[in-house]
C-alpha cells in the first residue's frame, strides 16, 4: 500500500518537473525568438529617443527595435565592440573617420547599397575609406555660420557682408560706433575648431585638402598622421588674419553662449559664429536676424556643417540575410525625408546630404541658398585630437602667445604626439547580461543596473525610465569612464519620495502608461525598469496597461508605506501628475555622478538581475 502511494507521489513529482521543464524549454526558445527579431538601434542622445525612435518604430509594426540611448563617443563603441556588446546600428554625432578606424572590419560596407549611392558624392567622399568601402553614413546636417543682427546693420546704414573685405569692413565701423562687430563662444572646443576649419573650408576641400584627410582617417594606418604642409599652414594663416580683423583676444575666451546670446540681444554685438537656430530664435523676439556662410580668401562660400549623427551597421547582420534585410528597412526609413525631419530643431531647415530629400529653405536660410545649392557644405574634421588640440591652439593664439607658424607647429606635433591609453579598472563584471528586452522577465542587463542602484540610495523601490541605461552589461573590466557610460548620459537625475500602496501604484501606472509632458512608451524595449517589485503589463492597440504589481510575492495594498526612487529627465518630472500628498525629492545630483562616484570606490559589486515585468 505505501509502495503504491510512494509510486504516485514520484509519478506527481515527474509530472512536475516535466511541465517545469517543458515550460522553461519554451521560455527559453521564446526568448530566443524575440532575440532573432530584434534590431537594436544605439542613438546617441535621449532627444531622439523622444520623437525620432517612436516615428520609427510606428513605421516599422512588424520589426522589433530595440532603441537604446547610448553614449555620443566612439570610445564607447570601441569598448562594446572589443566585449561582443556591438549593437545592430549605432549612431554618433561627436564623429571623426580618424576615431571611428578600429572598428571598420566590425561594421558593413554600406557603398553599394541605395542609401550610400543617394549621399551626394560632394559628402560622400568625407565618409570612405582608401579601399573604397563605406561604413558611416551622415543624416541632415545641423549648419553653423555667422548669425546676423539686420538691425544693427540697417541703423548705421552698414551693407551687409558679401565677401571677406565687406565682413572686415562691417567689424570695424562697429568697432568704431563702440559696438562688438564679431564675438564667439572660444569657452568651447567646438568653437575654436570650426573657426579654424571654416576659414579655410575652400582649401580643406580641395583636392590636395581631400588627400590629407583620406590620409589622416585611414582606418589601416598603423601609424599617426599629422598636418600636412601645404593646406594648413595657409589655415593658420588665415586664422591669425582673422583674429587681427575681428579683434578677439584672451577676454574671448571666457565668453559662453549665454554671454553672446546676452550681447547679441542687448544690441552690443553684430555678428557671432553659431547655428542656423539661432535665427529663428532671435526672429521669434523681435530681432531682424539672417544667416552668413564663412567667406573665403579665393571668393568662395561654404557653410560649416554637422551631421546630427553618422550610422553604422554591425557586419554580423550579413551572417543572417532575413536580420540583414530588417536592419536595412530601419536604415532606409532612419535616413528617410520623414524621419530626419524629426531630427532638426523646430525653426531649422532640413539640410540632408541625401539627394533623395527634397530640399525646402524657409526664409531663415534664405541668404545662404546659393551656397547649399552648390553643395558648399564642409562636414568638419572632429576626431578628439582635432576638439582638445583646437581648443588649446586656437585658445593660444587668441591670447597671442601663437602666431601661426608657432601654432602650425604646436598643433602638428600634438597630432603625432603617442597618448597614454591605460587607465584602471574600478569594475569587474563576472558575467554578462543581455539588453534585449524580454515579454517574459524584462531586461537583464537594465534590471541588474536597476538593482545595484536600488542598493545605493537604498530604497524600497525604483522606478527607471526605458532610456536610463546605455546598454548590455559586459562580461569585462570597466574603466571609471567606461562605467560611468553604463548610465544614459543626458541629464538622467534621482528623485526621491515616501509613499503609501496605492500612490506607488499610481506612479508606476504613470510610468507604463505615460502621462502629459512626460515619457510615453512607444514599444515594448522603451517600457520602464523596476527594481523591488514586479509588474504585469498588458500590450494594447492604444499603448501599455499596469495591470497588477508584487511585492515579496504578495500583492500591494494601498495602505503599506515605501521609500520609492524615480530614474528620469528632469523636463518629465516636472511634469509628473503628482497630486497633494507626493512629493519628490532630489533632482540636484545626475545619476551618472552618483554611479561613477560608487564605482571609483573600487569595491563595487553589481547585483543579480531579476524578472520584473510580464508583458501579456
Amino acid at each position: 500500500m505505501k509502495k503504491k502511494k510512494w509510486n504516485k507521489i514520484l509519478a506527481v513529482l515527474l509530472a512536475m518537473v516535466t511541465a517545469v521543464s517543458l515550460l522553461s524549454g519554451c521560455s527559453g526558445k521564446s526568448a530566443e525568438k524575440e532575440d532573432a527579431e530584434t534590431i537594436t538601434v544605439y542613438l546617441w542622445s535621449t532627444n531622439l529617443y523622444e520623437k525620432y525612435a517612436p516615428y520609427i518604430q510606428e513605421q516599422l509594426p512588424d520589426i522589433n527595435v530595440e532603441f537604446v540611448v547610448g553614449n555620443n563617443d566612439l570610445d564607447f563603441y570601441k569598448f562594446l565592440e572589443e566585449n561582443g556588446g556591438l549593437p545592430d546600428i549605432i549612431t554618433c554625432c561627436r564623429f571623426s573617420l580618424h576615431d571611428a578606424s578600429p572598428l571598420k572590419d566590425s561594421l558593413m560596407d554600406l557603398s553599394t547599397t541605395n542609401v550610400a549611392g543617394a549621399v551626394y558624392d560632394t559628402y560622400l567622399r568625407n565618409f570612405m575609406n582608401e579601399d573604397g568601402s563605406v561604413n558611416w553614413l551622415p543624416v541632415c546636417a545641423d549648419a553653423h555660420g555667422f548669425v546676423v543682427n539686420k538691425d544693427l546693420f540697417e541703423k548705421y546704414d552698414i551693407p551687409l557682408p558679401t565677401d571677406y573685405e565687406s565682413f572686415v569692413s562691417a567689424c570695424q565701423v562697429f568697432e568704431e560706433m563702440g559696438i562688438r562687430g564679431f564675438a564667439a563662444d572660444y569657452y568651447y572646443d567646438y568653437t575654436c575648431m570650426e573657426t579654424l576649419q571654416g576659414l579655410s573650408a575652400s582649401e580643406l576641400s580641395s583636392a590636395d585638402g581631400r588627400r590629407w584627410r583620406t590620409t589622416y582617417s585611414d582606418p589601416d594606418s598603423t601609424k599617426r598622421e599629422g598636418l600636412d604642409s601645404t593646406v594648413w599652414p595657409e589655415a593658420f594663416e588665415r586664422m591669425e588674419q582673422f583674429i587681427q580683423d575681428t579683434g578677439l583676444s584672451q577676454d574671448d575666451l571666457d565668453m559662453n553662449y549665454d554671454d553672446i546670446v546676452e550681447m547679441y540681444q542687448s544690441g552690443k554685438l553684430a555678428m557671432y559664429f553659431g547655428s542656423s537656430s539661432g535665427v529663428k530664435m532671435f526672429q521669434d523676439q523681435g530681432i531682424n536676424t539672417t544667416f552668413l556662410p564663412f567667406f573665403q580668401e579665393n571668393g568662395e562660400k561654404w557653410l560649416m556643417t554637422t551631421p546630427y549623427f553618422q550610422v553604422a551597421l554591425n557586419r554580423d547582420l550579413t551572417k543572417d540575410e532575413t536580420r540583414r534585410k530588417k536592419a536595412m528597412e530601419v536604415l532606409s526609413t532612419m535616413l528617410s525625408e520623414d524621419a530626419q525631419n524629426r531630427i532638426i530643431s523646430e525653426g531649422q531647415d532640413l539640410l540632408s546630404y541625401s539627394q533623395d530629400v527634397d530640399m525646402q529653405l524657409t526664409e531663415y536660410l534664405k541668404d545662404v541658398k546659393s551656397v547649399i545649392e552648390e553643395n558648399h557644405m564642409y562636414i568638419r574634421i572632429a576626431s578628439n585630437d582635432f576638439f582638445s588640440i583646437s581648443k588649446d591652439v586656437v585658445s593660444k593664439m587668441l591670447s597671442g602667445e601663437y602666431d601661426a607658424e608657432q601654432a602650425y607647429q604646436s598643433f602638428n606635433s600634438q597630432l603625432l604626439e603617442e597618448k597614454a591609453t591605460s587607465e584602471n579598472v574600478v569594475l569587474n563584471s563576472q558575467k554578462s547580461y543581455s539588453n534585449r528586452f524580454h515579454s517574459s522577465g524584462g531586461n537583464a542587463a537594465y534590471s541588474v543596473m536597476a538593482n545595484t542602484l536600488r542598493g545605493i540610495y537604498g530604497t524600497d523601490v525604483l522606478i527607471a525610465t526605458g532610456n536610463s541605461f546605455t546598454g548590455s552589461v559586459l562580461k569585462a573590466g570597466y574603466t571609471a569612464k567606461m562605467a560611468g557610460d553604463m548610465i544614459m548620459p543626458n541629464g538622467l537625475l534621482a528623485y526621491n519620495s515616501k509613499m503609501s500602496g496605492a500612490e506607488l501604484k499610481e506612479t508606476v501606472r504613470n510610468f507604463v502608461e505615460g502621462y502629459q509632458g512626460g515619457f510615453i512608451p512607444f514599444n515594448r524595449g522603451s517600457l520602464p525598469v523596476v527594481s523591488g517589485i514586479s509588474v504585469e503589463v498588458k500590450e494594447t492597440a492604444d499603448g501599455y496597461t499596469l495591470s497588477k504589481i508584487i511585492k515579496d510575492g504578495k500583492k500591494i495594498q494601498d495602505n503599506d508605506t515605501f521609500t520609492v526612487t524615480c530614474l528620469a529627465i528632469p523636463q518629465h518630472m516636472e511634469a509628473y501628475p503628482a497630486d497633494g500628498n507626493i512629493t519628490f525629492n532630489g533632482g540636484d545630483t545626475s545619476v551618472k555622478d552618483t554611479w561613477t562616484e560608487y564605482v571609483s570606490e573600487g569595491n563595487a559589486i553589481l547585483a543579480e538581475s531579476e524578472d520584473y515585468m510580464t508583458l501579456k
